[in-house]
């Protein structure tokens, strides 16, 4: 005890020379308040009460313990103290210089204070402790406006649009534009959905890694000093305002319904192409990459992330989807089916971006318009078959085609078929928004043979406007015969099956069959032997011939027959049969009746020359 006691006298000097030194350093120290010196006063004073306390020799062992630990726990509290003081004048010099030069620093200042506060607060008892206080949060006040700045400009600075080339690198190399071929269909030519599902998108790098998780720090400091209001609006402005742009540059446009109605359906269906590749550059490159980076940004902490990242990608979203929704809605035409059919594709392949992209309620909106536009734009292709249908078996043309061949109906038709079947995987898709439980395949199967169905009534209809009835047959066969072989030579032949197959071939036999009755009756009639008379009574013997017909008779019937058959040969060298194959058995049919017929009336009555 003596010796704790004999060496306070010691240990008091050298913590007031301490006490002193920092009160005049802190006296110069410009940025200082009065209340700091005040508690250094109050805590000297403190010092020499105990001291003269403990003058007196008759002090009780138990008074002077009890004393020693006072000194002891005012010598803990200076020391404590004065380490908050050097630690204040420390961080303000920083706090002075600003964020800009040392952001990392900044903050850690930033946090040395907040620590300086809470000390000040909990220990209120120390004369003063006010004064400091209030100097504290007036600097936490300044930094936290100079760090929102910070945060404003590096976000400006970081908030660039990115240029079209360098999304267009980022897709997979089957859907970049073709550099050296201006030609806009070049890659629309071959339907793009079969090699999807290997595609790889590479996310463009929209912020520097390296300046996310400043921007992360100071969004995490803005929010605990309650400014999370203002560090969401720099952060909707700059990466809103970046995406817009790189939109933008894409060539992105605001377009309305009326627009879109107007437009002629070239410059339309162009447009609609570069849509369907805007919307996948805007899905899986721009909006998966700001995602990204809005969590980041907004990592840890209380923030509202999808509140942020909804506002901040609303505009664009609503520009992209306004133009799929006038499409959608505009004037239905059978043209249209297949880009309704290309943006309901690619709309169902973005599908699961969407719903990571836009997940959380605050981004419910969008992912519901999003699948909104995928239900219309099924919606309208459905009604568009069913236009189609109708349209096809309601098809007035007068075009009639005077030589019997292939219907211009016919080959759009057929065409149109053939083209339904590069999207069968989409229809598939497509009917299972509207049907429940029934059997997809069988659906594309109904749809086809039901145009197929309105096609041959339409024919039939058109067929009854020749006068010549032969003509009537002929045309039914060219066309129904370009139905089947286009039908057999196409993946139709799968769903239509053989059954139509057979049917339809059926059609064409009997087409062929009366063709070639009704033309070449007359023909036929001049070269039968049942209608050649008989001798009369008047005739001598020497007019007849062997077979007992008179040779003025059976000039006659040649005659007839060369007549026939010139008219014949004149009319129908008009008239077309295209397949050649068919062509060919035609005229073996033809000369499988006309060559017996012409050789028995020759054997019977001996040719027109030894008639002479």
């Amino acid at each position: 005890g003596k010796m704790a006691v004999s060496a306070l006298p010691r240990t008091m000097d050298a913590l007031t020379r301490r006490a002193t030194m920092l009160r005049d350093s802190l006296h110069k120290s410009q940025g200082n308040t009065d209340g700091m010196v005040a508690i250094l006063g109050s805590f000297d004073h403190r010092l020499s009460a105990l001291e003269a306390a403990m003058r007196p020799t008759q002090v009780r062992t138990h008074a002077i313990r009890m004393a020693h630990e006072n000194i002891d726990k005012t010598l803990k509290a200076g020391e404590a103290i004065l380490a908050q003081f050097d630690l204040t004048r420390r961080a303000e010099a920083t706090i002075l210089r600003g964020p800009h030069e040392d952001l990392e620093s900044y903050l850690e200042a930033v946090d040395t204070l907040k620590g300086i506060s809470r000390f000040f607060s909990s220990n209120k008892n120390f004369r003063s402790s006010e004064g400091i206080l209030n100097h504290v949060n007036g600097l936490l006040a300044k930094s936290s406006l100079k760090i929102e700045e910070e945060f404003k400009q590096l976000m400006t600075t970081y908030s660039k649009p990115i240029e079209p080339d360098r999304l267009f690198d980022c897709l997979p190399k089957s859907l970049r534009p073709s550099k050296d071929d201006e030609d806009e269909n070049a890659n629309q030519s071959d339907h793009p959905s079969k090699g999807l599902e290997t595609a790889v998108y590479k996310i463009p790098t929209l912020v520097p890694p390296r300046i996310l998780p400043l921007m992360n720090d100071i969004a995490q400091q803005l929010v605990q000093a309650g400014n999370q209001q203002s560090c969401y609006k720099i952060y909707r402005e700059s990466r809103g305002s970046a995406l817009e742009s790189s939109l933008r540059k894409l060539g992105v446009e605001k377009l309305t319904k009326d627009d879109v109605q107007k437009m002629q359906w070239e410059a339309l269906e162009a447009k609609i192409g570069n849509w369907i590749q805007f919307m996948r550059i805007a899905v899986k490159l721009l909006l998966t990459g700001e995602r990204k980076i809005c969590d980041q940004i907004f990592e840890g902490g209380n923030f509202n992330k999808d509140q942020c990242f909804a506002e901040m990608a609303t505009n664009s979203v609503v520009t992209l989807l306004s133009f799929g929704d006038a499409v959608a809605k505009s004037k239905r035409s059978p043209e249209k089916l297949f880009v309704l059919l290309d943006m309901y594709e690619v709309m169902r392949e973005l599908q699961p971006e969407i719903e990571v992209v836009f997940e959380g309620k605050a981004c419910s909106e969008m992912r519901e318009a999003a699948l909104g536009l995928t239900k219309r734009l099924a919606q309208t292709a459905q009604e568009t078959f069913a236009d189609f249908e109708e349209a096809v078996e309601k098809d007035a043309s007068k075009t009639i085609v005077q030589d019997g061949t292939v219907h211009p109906l016919t080959s759009y038709v057929i065409n149109y078929v053939k083209f339904l079947f590069d999207y069968q995987s989409t229809l598939k898709l497509l009917f299972q928004e509207f049907e429940t439980g029934n059997e997809t395949e069988s659906q594309l199967a109904v749809v086809t043979t039901r145009i197929m169905q309105a096609l041959q009534n339409n024919l039939d209809g058109k067929s009854k406007q020749y006068k010549d009835p032969a003509l009537t047959h002929l045309f039914l066969m060219n066309n129904v015969h370009y139905m089947v072989r286009s039908v057999r030579r196409s993946e139709a032949k799968d769903i239509l099956g053989d059954d139509w197959i057979q049917r339809h071939r059926r059609i064409v036999q009997q087409n062929a069959n009366q063709y070639k009755r009704v033309a070449w009756a007359k023909v036929l009639q001049a070269l039968s032997v049942q209608g050649a008379p008989g001798s009369t009574g008047s005739s001598t013997p020497a007019d007849l011939n062997s077979s007992g017909v008179s040779r003025a008779v059976i000039k006659e019937r040649f005659k007839a027959f060369n007549t026939q058959f010139e008219e014949l040969h004149a009319k129908q060298s008009l008239w077309i049969v295209p397949d050649q194959e068919l062509r060919e058995s035609l005229r073996l049919a033809i000369a499988e009746v006309l060559l017996p017929a012409y050789r028995s009336f020759i054997k019977r009555f001996g040719t027109p020359f030894n008639l002479e």
